[in-house]
């Protein structure tokens, strides 16, 4: 197993991406650790990995507060002793066009996309190094990359944030032994999604975009997360991962 004996802290895992990374790294060994607001989304993954023999824990956690971050680690410790992954993939869009957007939307989404993993990786650096190194990754976007004339310019804004966070931190802590990578998914089927493309001009731009010439799927992105957090990628660092289909290769 590719993650045996690893304890890792997944934000936005009730649901959606974050569910099947905590999915795939539990299956591959990983004391998984669901964080997210939505309880009973949270607890509902955690039961489904434990039923399929993984080892996981729901922990209620609001990435935009700092004291919900500290209990958060407090009780990784508590029950698993150490952290070596952690994956900051909770994030929002609000979708407000700059013309329109109010302050206080822009204010949220810096709070949840670009706070929210700054405060997780303040913290969980200590607890990596205590481990002898470990693993960050954070969920960007194809927007943490290009201008996306679909996107609205807040989104875009966080998530170039996260792509330079993340480079920094990489090159600041690789002598702890701690890696930090992002991965950056063009758009992903998801409920929400697929609500969006009742649209059928929204899903032609969505899907033209696209060379492979489908949207990423959930699974995608998590086997994209599992590579980076595992030692086959022991040397990558400071990477920015495209799952895009080839959309940023234009």
């Amino acid at each position: 197993m590719r993650l045996a004996g690893k304890s890792a802290l997944i934000t936005g895992a009730a649901q959606g991406i974050g569910a099947a990374i905590a999915k795939k790294f539990a299956s591959e060994g990983a004391v998984v650790f669901i964080c997210d607001l939505q309880a009973e989304e949270g607890e509902k993954s955690a039961a489904e990995i434990k039923a399929s023999g993984g080892e996981a824990h729901f922990v209620t956690l609001n990435v935009a507060d700092e004291v919900s971050w500290q209990a958060a680690y407090a009780e990784v410790v508590r029950v698993s002793g150490r952290l070596d992954i952690l994956v900051n993939n909770a994030g929002i869009n609000i979708r407000e066009p700059i013309e329109e957007m109010r302050v206080e939307s822009f204010d949220k989404m810096l709070s949840v996309n670009v706070k929210g993993p700054f405060i997780g990786i303040k913290h969980a650096i200590p607890l990596l190094r205590k481990s002898g190194g470990g693993c960050i990754i954070n969920m960007s976007s194809i927007c943490g990359l290009v201008g996306h004339k679909f996107t609205t310019e807040a989104y875009t804004i966080t998530k170039g944030a996260l792509t330079l966070m993340t480079k920094t931190v990489g090159v600041r802590y690789a002598k702890d032994n701690i890696r930090c990578n992002s991965i950056h998914p063009s758009t992903v089927y998801t409920p929400l999604v697929e609500q969006m493309f009742k649209d059928p001009e929204k899903k032609a731009q969505r899907f033209g975009e696209i060379p492979l010439g489908r949207l990423a799927s959930a699974d995608d992105v998590a086997s994209a997360a599992l590579y980076l957090a595992s030692d086959e990628a022991s040397f990558l660092n400071g990477v920015a991962l495209p799952v895009d289909g080839g959309l940023t290769a234009y």
